[in-house]
């Protein structure tokens, strides 16, 4: 069921609301400093509009993940509009999404029409709601409003005193017949002894921030723009881009990329952060993008010992506490897998040596890991014990074997052959292992086990394809679309529970793509991307249900954008100025333009079609040229 439709040649969707239509969303919109999840809809009682402002640099309880300062803004504390001395009775009529959600509703009693703009400050501890009332009707109303400048909350922090306060610019007036009159309304965040944002001296006004929001929009989504002529499909690419990029907060340890989804902020995870964005933003050539990716390299170095203790889960706090509750997860091969594919692809040279040391320990710290039977061990897996993973699982394995390959790559442009032929070696010693260990029939199929005594389907079993081990291809497609694993939204965690997991789920998606059943994965892609973007919970990738309410993290948009850049086009780096690429057009595709891609310190468009590809720098100079399916080493 589609309850939204794409309008503005794929550049938003809308949802015109039906009369008696009960339905209730929620969307999260973030910058530098803030970011709002904004709740809205139709429920039994009327028209519903919350904000819950969050602000990651402020923190009720001290370098606990999960004491951001945020609060539900009471009804309250928000001003309502009054006529006569009644409180408007609002009427939602169509709500369009653009990375800005814009709510149109009616009142037909007073003949008025409201518009409801709702966006948060780039720069600021500031989340707005710009207010337009019309009156349509045939004679003057007078309007007011239930309360202007308050205060909603003050609580005790480890900074200080946390405020959180609600104003608006609303004047008291007579509305005459066809006119219209715009106020804001500004929620907004401080410790007791700053001045509120909106005093500071280079503070500007709410129309310049949203001005502002447009233009991060603009940036967000100007690199690795796609044409595939399927609306839906790159309409969905879009609105994954915004949500990827936009989580990122100036903090004291710097630009630092983070989940969000009310929970995560300021902190940065192993998986998400390490595994899943790092390697997609470095093809963005956003100064952001890339600086907060390297902060969360970075920010894990510190923990790496000659001791070769686990590295933790994550870094909290603006970087200066950590959290470790899940043992070891892996951690270690996320990171090699991550930062190495991040090095390679920035191309920049100091930025690789920066990183250099963190790979060759992870790299090691692995290697110490690996168990009798010549895979790595671990103490479970990014889902950290919701489900079994053995002592050793496909996932932490698999990305020790990529990363590996990438690291050897890596230290091969830096002048270390015999430590790149070690690596390459250990790769391939890897591979066979995990042929031989989790190489087994389920259910007749010649698929993957997930760890040792797993006797079940997982998803997670798409990981070999993920990381270019197809031996079991066919067999592994065949039981991640079975009765066993895959529905209509999704693929299951593990056969027989109810519980999906996006992550697993489009990184299958991207598995299946890589390994050339690209017909197959193109269907399952499009359904997955009519659920998402034009269903009941939109517009972004989810991070899993029943578990977490189905919450927007940040980190399963740039998993989205993977399933195109390393899936469908199956992109990897091979040097800090080269890379392999072999794409295949779907036969549902009449073509694929992934262009303006800034990687390996150029600038390039990747450009398929039935006939076969190019790939083009931008000063028009031919890179690589073949046909579908053709494997190509790309020299830039």
């Amino acid at each position: 069921m589609t309850r939204w439709n794409i309008i503005r040649n794929g550049h938003a969707i809308e949802w015109n609301v039906k009369k008696g239509d009960i339905h209730t969303d929620d969307v999260e919109m973030a910058g530098f400093y803030v970011a709002d999840t904004v709740t809205y809809g139709m429920t039994e009682d009327g028209f519903k509009l919350m904000h819950r402002p969050t602000f990651p640099t402020l923190r009720l309880r001290p370098n606990n993940t999960h004491a951001t300062y945020q609060l539900d803004i009471p009804d309250e504390n928000v001003p309502k509009l009054i006529i006569d001395g009644e409180i408007v009775n609002e009427e939602l009529t169509r709500v369009e999404q653009n990375g800005i959600l814009t709510l149109y509703c009616a009142d037909t009693k007073n003949n008025l029409e409201i518009v409801h703009t709702c966006y948060p400050s780039t720069d600021y501890r500031i989340t707005y709601e710009e207010v337009t009332v019309k009156n349509n009707g045939n004679k003057s109303v007078n309007i007011t409003v239930t309360v202007k400048n308050n205060e909603v909350d003050q609580t005790m922090g480890p900074m200080g005193i946390n405020i959180m306060e609600v104003s608006t610019d609303f004047e008291d007036r007579a509305l005459k017949t066809g006119e219209e009159y715009t106020y804001y309304i500004l929620f907004s965040g401080r410790v007791a002894n700053e001045i509120p944002d909106c005093l500071l001296p280079d503070y500007t006004d709410p129309k310049t921030e949203l001005r502002k929001r447009i233009a991060n929009i603009e940036r967000l989504t100007s690199p690795m723009k796609l044409d595939t002529g399927n609306q839906l499909l790159d309409t969905m690419f879009r609105f994954a881009k915004i949500r990827a990029g936009e989580s990122v907060f100036d903090t004291k340890y710097g630009l630092i990329h983070s989940p969000g989804g009310k929970s995560y902020y300021a902190a940065t995870w192993c998986n998400d952060q390490v595994e899943y964005a790092g390697p997609y933003f470095a093809y963005t050539g956003d100064d952001a993008l890339i600086e907060c990716s390297a902060n969360a390299y970075r920010m894990y170095m510190p923990f790496m010992s000659s001791k070769y203790q686990p590295i933790p889960s994550s870094v909290i706090a603006e970087g200066i506490d950590y959290w470790n509750g899940a043992g070891d997860r892996g951690d270690a091969a996320m990171y090699l897998y991550g930062a190495s594919r991040f090095a390679l692809t920035t191309g920049d040279r100091a930025l690789a040596e920066e990183l250099r040391p963190g790979i060759e320990w992870c790299a090691e710290y692995c290697n110490r890991k690996k168990n009798e039977d010549g895979v790595i061990a671990s103490d479970s897996d990014e889902l950290e014990g919701r489900f079994p993973s053995g002592t050793a699982n496909l996932c932490t394995s698999t990305l020790t074997y990529s990363g590996y390959l990438a690291a050897s790559a890596l230290e091969l442009e830096l002048g270390n052959p015999d430590l790149a032929k070690e690596y390459e070696n250990r790769a391939a010693e890897l591979r066979d292992s995990i042929e031989n260990y989790f190489g087994v029939d389920i259910h007749g199929i010649p698929t993957y086990r997930y760890y040792k005594e797993c006797e079940i389907m997982r998803s997670w079993i798409c990981m070999p394809l993920c990381v270019g081990i197809y031996d079991r291809s066919k067999a592994t497609v065949d039981a991640l679309t079975s009765e066993y694993l895959m529905k209509p939204d999704g693929f299951l965690t593990a056969e027989g529970c109810s519980t999906i997991w996006d992550r697993s789920t489009l990184y299958a998606l991207r598995g299946i793509f890589a390994s050339g059943y690209t017909d197959e994965a193109t269907k399952l892609l499009l359904q997955y991307s009519e659920n998402r973007l034009l269903g009941e919970r939109v517009p972004y990738a989810v991070e899993a249900y029943p578990e977490g309410a189905r919450r927007h993290l940040s980190g399963e948009s740039a998993l989205f954008c993977k399933v195109i850049t390393e899936g469908l086009l199956d992109i990897k780096p091979t040097g800090l100025n080269s890379f392999s690429i072999k794409p295949t057009l779907p036969d549902a595709l009449d073509h694929l333009y992934l262009t303006n891609i800034r990687a390996h310190g150029i600038i390039f468009d990747i450009l398929l079609e039935k006939e076969g590809y190019t790939v083009v720098r931008n000063d028009g100079t031919v890179l690589a040229e073949g046909k579908n399916g053709e494997y190509r080493e790309v020299n830039v």
